[in-house]
Order: C-alpha cells, then structure tokens, then sequence
C-alpha cells in the first residue's frame, strides 16, 4: 500500500557529510550582467590610469551616429566612431606606413572601443584589425604602439567577445609583455589578460596554461604604481576564480603574494586580494590548508570589523570557506577569535553578510563537541540566530536554520538543553511550513533530537508543532512526510495499530490520509479547537 511504500522509501537523517557545507552560490562564476557591469568602468576608466605614455585620458567620446561632420570631444581631439574605419583600416594594412600614422590609426581604433556602452567591437572585429592590434604588440622597438594595440584589445575583451582575442593569438604575446621593460605596457598586458580570465574557466586555464602566473606576481611584488599594483592584483584574483578550479600548484604560489597585501595599505588591493583568497579557499581542504598556513587568519579576523563592506564581505568568505573544511581548521578559525566579531555581523546592514555569518556558525555547529561548547558559550549571538529563522528575509533565516539545527544534530544532550532554553522549538516549528523540503527535513531531525533528550511534548504543542506536523503528512516530499510519521509515531502515541489505520486517499494526483471509522467514533474526544478527522498527539 502507499503507506508502505513511503515508509520504505526513508532515508535517514542529515548526515555528516551535509551538516558541513560549502557555499554553492559563493563560487562566483560570472554572470553576464555583473561582468559587463565591473569590466565596462574598468573600460571607461582605463585612461585615468595611464602614466608616462600620453593617452588623451580626458576625452569624453561621444556618438557621432550617422554625421559626416568630424566629431570633437571636450577636449578638441578628434572623436573616432565606425565612420572612420575606411580611413584608419589601411593604414593598419600597409606595412609602408610610418610610425607616426600608424600610432594614430591604432589610437583611433583604440578610442572607438573606448566609448562606455555599446562600443561597436563587432565592426572592428568585422573588418579584421584585430589581427593587426596583435601584430603590433611583437613591436618592442616602438613601446607606445604596444600599449595602445593592449588598449584596443583589452577593451574588446571587456566584452562578449573575449574568446575572440585568445583565438586569434594574442596571449602568448601579452604574457611576454608582463616583463616589458615600460610599465605602462606591462600593465595594459595585465589588464587584458585579466578580462580574458574572468570570462570563463577554459580561458582562465588557457591564460595559465601560456605561463602568465609568474610574471604577474613579479608585477605584484615589484608594482611601478599604484595603478599598476591594482590592476595586476585584480589580474591575480581571475587567475584564481572560477570552477572547477586552477591548479592549486598554479596559483598556489600567489597565496604568500596576496598575504602581504592583506597587510599593506592599499585597501583597494586589499579587496581584491581577499577575494581571491576567498576563491583559493573555497575547495578541498588542502586548498583551505594553503591558504591557512599562509598565515593570514588573524588579519582577516581583524578585517571583519572593517567599516567597509566590500572588505567585510570576501574576508567573512574566506573565513567561511576555512571553517567548512576539517575540525582542526575550524578550531584555527575559532582561536583567532572569530567569535567576538559575530555579534555585529549579525546585526549588519546587509543582509549578505549576516547570511554568510550564519553560514560560517553553521559550519562551526557541525564540528566537535568542544566547538559546539564555544559557540553556545555567545549566548547573546545565539539568541540573534534564533530570532533570525522567525523573522529574516528567508535566504538569512534558512542559514540560521542550519545553525540551530546543526548544534542539535550533532551536539550533546547539555547542548540540546541549552538550545530549548533559548526557545529554539518555536522557531524550528515556524520554520515546518516554508517551501524548502531541505530545511523541513533538517528542522524535523532538530526536533527528533530535541525530543529524544527530554519530554519537550507540550513545548512543541504550545509552539503550534503538532498543527504543523500534521501538515506534513500531506506534504508532496516524501522525505518530508516520513520524517513526520517517524516522529508522530515515537513521540505521539500514535502505535503501530493506529498507524495502519491512515487510509490514503487519491485525490487527482495527491494522496491525503484520513482516519477510519473507529477513529472517527472517537473525534468527540478531541481537546476544543482539535480539528474532526484528526489525531490528538497532545495527549
């Protein structure tokens, strides 16, 4: 019968292997909309950061649409748009051009592909001078020329059609040039090698596969700028983003790079350097070792209590990814004193961040008793995650569902205690009837354990849990409903002969389960308010 069937269809409980969890979501591959959004004002801003070679940074580039008059920015230079093609195109071709006429044809390409929303790359891909932009950049008896054909092909890698410029050859070459003897060059080579990384895993390897690692870390430890030292950090944190992830013999070798810049003043590098420990670390645990033995723990720590979130949140990351991994990595994370940070992270503005918080003291909930101790010890903190899972947004309230849940899974009786005097039962029962069968199924073996340490019956009668429990048995999961029948079944009186009794009923393309008939006879004795049809489990 179906009955039967669904009773033999249950697995188990959470097992160890899921109470520790690593964030899915913090694997940030690059969505098309967010990448065009950071690579476009890398684009738009890419002359301010220009130095020693003239680059007209101050040109504001306007459309010049269909209008054969020479259009001209703010600055009386001459604005290049898809009109000029015709004029500039044979000048890249005719290898009898000189120097001069040839610098001018690839800056006019350069500021073609330089305006910030939609730059016509397609038409300068279309009409082949892509290939000559390559060309150019062997020319290393012409420094300015190099830096202005990296320019041109950076800003056709901002777009969608970066593949384009691997395809056609042009990495080898911007690797070479990391080491060019002019820093401006090194560093448009960085940048372009870094919009091509970002764009998918296969090219990211691609870039690595070409060697590029090391000469960007020598740009990294030896920056001839401020510019340069941000950009090629930048570079660094592509390198070592994505999944599946690099080759931690590849990137590995960065770890002691971006350790450092934890430690330097630069906070922009600083962002990006944490960011890219967050990707290093987000992993096996060999890879969350790396990046521990590196030292950085305390200074990251430190960084939580940053004012600014766009520290905050890559450093909490990391730590994040650091306390999914072994018991022994958990316990580093915990003496450096995460802790006494918790209590703000939780109350912060962004609901981001006291998301990934949950999600950190969930994994720190799935480690040993010793842990659980310590983490219970916050009561304050403790009190904050449960009201969370009754009354945050719901991507905070299911991480603080973990929370609660993993200390009552996995922790001792005096720990279950604890949780119930901190009225953990209310907020697990208000948590039965979202949408996510995950967290319904992790709640019901919180409250399995909770109820196998002390007869806490009528503190889930009061919390409304019975009602809640009753639903369940409707429920579509059936993992969900054989949890609820487990449960109703040792706790609330409900014998196997009674268990029997629930007849299934289809009704279109759902079962629901009523009582027979001697149950019925009994309906009279149900307690005020207890529905006909339906069991009193308060008794």
């Amino acid at each position: 019968m179906v009955l039967e069937s669904r009773k033999a269809s249950f697995k188990k409980g959470i097992d160890s292997t899921e109470s520790r969890r690593r964030r899915d979501d913090t694997r940030l591959t690059l969505r098309k909309n967010k990448r065009e959004e950071g690579l476009a004002k890398r684009r738009a801003m890419g002359a301010a950061t220009v130095g020693a070679i003239p680059s007209n940074s101050t040109e504001q580039l306007i459309s010049a649409e269909n209008d054969s008059t020479p259009v001209v920015g703010v600055s009386g230079k001459k604005v290049f748009t898809v009109a000029d093609i015709p004029s500039l195109l044979p000048v890249l071709t005719n290898q009898a051009s000189d120097n001069d006429s040839l610098l001018e044809a690839v800056k006019g390409f350069r500021r073609m592909l330089s305006v910030e929303t939609n730059p016509p790359v397609k038409e300068v891909l279309d009409c082949g001078a892509m290939t000559y932009f390559i060309k150019l950049l062997e020319r290393t008896d012409f420094e300015m020329i190099q830096f202005e054909a990296a320019w041109a092909l950076t800003n056709i890698a901002s777009t969608e059609h970066t593949a384009t410029v691997a395809d056609a050859g042009a990495i080898p070459s911007l690797v070479q040039l990391l080491r060019s003897p002019n820093a401006d060059v090194r560093e448009q080579s960085a940048w372009c090698l870094g919009n091509v990384a970002g764009d998918s895993t296969a090219l990211r390897d691609f870039v690595l596969s070409a060697g590029a690692m090391e000469p960007l870390l020598l740009n990294v430890a030896h920056p001839a700028s401020k510019s340069c030292l941000l950009n090629a950090v930048w570079t660094l944190s592509n390198f070592c983003r994505g999944q599946p992830q690099p080759d931690l013999s590849v990137v590995g070798q960065a770890i002691p790079h971006l350790a450092a810049i934890l430690q330097g003043e630069n906070r922009d590098a600083m962002m990006d350097a944490c960011w890219a420990l967050s990707y290093l670390s987000d992993g096996s645990d060999d890879r969350v070792q790396a990046v521990i033995d590196a030292g950085v723990v305390p200074r990251l720590v430190f960084l939580l209590s940053d004012d600014d979130t766009s520290i905050v949140t890559p450093a909490l990351r990391t730590l994040g990814n650091m306390v999914s991994g072994t018991d022994v990595q958990t316990q580093a994370i915990l003496n450096a004193g995460v802790l006494e940070h918790v209590g703000s992270l939780l109350a912060h503005t962004k609901k981001n961040v006291r998301r990934d918080t949950c999600w950190l003291l969930s994994n720190i909930a799935a480690g040993t008793h010793g842990q659980i101790s310590t983490l219970l010890e916050s009561r304050q903190e403790i009190m904050a995650i449960v009201n969370a899972m009754k009354a945050e947004v719901w991507y905070v309230r299911k991480e603080a569902a973990w929370v609660i849940c993993n200390i009552a899974t996995g922790g001792s009786d005096y720990h279950v205690r604890c949780l119930v005097d901190l009225f953990v039962i209310d907020a697990l029962c208000d948590i039965l009837d979202v949408a996510d069968a995950k967290i319904t199924l992790v709640a019901l073996d919180a409250i399995k354990s909770i109820l196998k340490v002390g007869d806490y019956i009528s503190f889930i009668d009061e919390a409304g849990g019975i009602d809640q429990l009753e639903s369940l048995l409707d429920h579509e999961n059936d993992e969900v409903y054989q949890k609820a029948i487990e449960i109703i079944d040792e706790f609330f009186g409900v014998d196997d002969d009674v268990a029997d009794e629930l007849v299934p009923e289809q009704s279109e393309n759902t079962y629901s389960f009523g009582v027979s008939n001697n149950m019925k006879s009994n309906a009279g004795e149900a307690p005020q308010g207890q529905p006909l049809g339906m069991f009193n489990f308060s008794g």
